[in-house]
């Protein structure tokens, strides 16, 4: 595995609205002490992502990520809200050129990953040859996240709420929106990706569904360790990250 040719483009410029995040994005909400996004750029370093390889997508209150994390990684900045696939595009375009793989993160969401699980989800993603590998997890209370639906054919569909029926509200496999994408095929594709019509924008659950149209490679894999996820969109999901934070240090 060239590391030289593997990037990372993290989603950091949601507002935060449930959470009330007047004065700040919501990644910059602490943790343990710390903005939530900053666990996941010190694990990517750790494994020896440089700095021109980390692309954090800014937006709301940009100001306040860029100060805080200063050169010690590289920007992008997605003025429009158009979906997680535009931002992801967005700081895609942004790596440099040598940059075949892309690992997409959530900057909320992501603060639990190991080293060990990012190098192997991106390893599996490599030697499989996927245009497309997603990183699932199983909960026992999933919340209105994306479902994982796996049909007999053996293809697989990520559902959002919006499209839900009652059998796939009970899915316990979910999405944990973190992608690793073959770079040329991602930004081609992205151009012509259709826009999820009831949340009306581009979001990269549909990235699988073109990938799953046009034939292409594409894989799912379940997270070994399901506590490595946790999605940050209440108060009381909030102060629970605190808490696990600082139990895990």
């Amino acid at each position: 595995m060239n590391q030289e040719k593997i990037g990372a483009v993290i989603l950091a410029a949601g507002k935060g609205t449930r959470l009330n995040c007047a004065d700040k994005p919501k990644v910059m909400l602490e943790i343990g002490g710390e903005p939530v996004v900053s666990y996941i750029i010190e694990t990517l370093k750790s494994v020896g992502f440089k700095k021109e390889q980390i692309c954090v997508v800014v937006g709301f209150q940009k100001e306040k990520v860029m100060e805080y994390f200063g050169d010690t990684v590289s920007y992008a900045v997605q003025d429009d809200q158009n979906g997680t696939a535009h931002a992801a595009y967005t700081g895609m375009i942004a790596l440099p050129k040598e940059i075949e793989q892309v690992l997409v993160l959530g900057g909320d969401d992501s603060a639990f990953y190991t080293e060990k699980t990012l190098l192997d989800f991106i390893k599996k993603h490599i030697e499989s040859g996927a245009k497309l590998s997603l990183l699932s997890v199983e909960l026992e209370n999933p919340s209105r996240v994306g479902r994982i639906v796996r049909y007999p054919d053996k293809s697989i569909a990520i559902v959002e709420k919006e499209y839900w029926t009652e059998v796939e509200e009970k899915i316990k496999e979910i999405s944990t929106g973190t992608f690793c994408f073959d770079r040329a095929w991602f930004e081609k594709m992205y151009l012509i990706m259709p826009m999820l019509r009831k949340l009306g924008e581009y979001a990269l659950p549909a990235a699988l569904a073109v990938a799953r149209g046009e034939g292409a490679k594409y894989q799912v894999i379940k997270l070994e360790n399901s506590d490595e996820w946790f999605g940050i969109n209440t108060t009381e999901e909030l102060k629970k990250a605190g808490e696990l934070k600082n139990n895990f240090r």
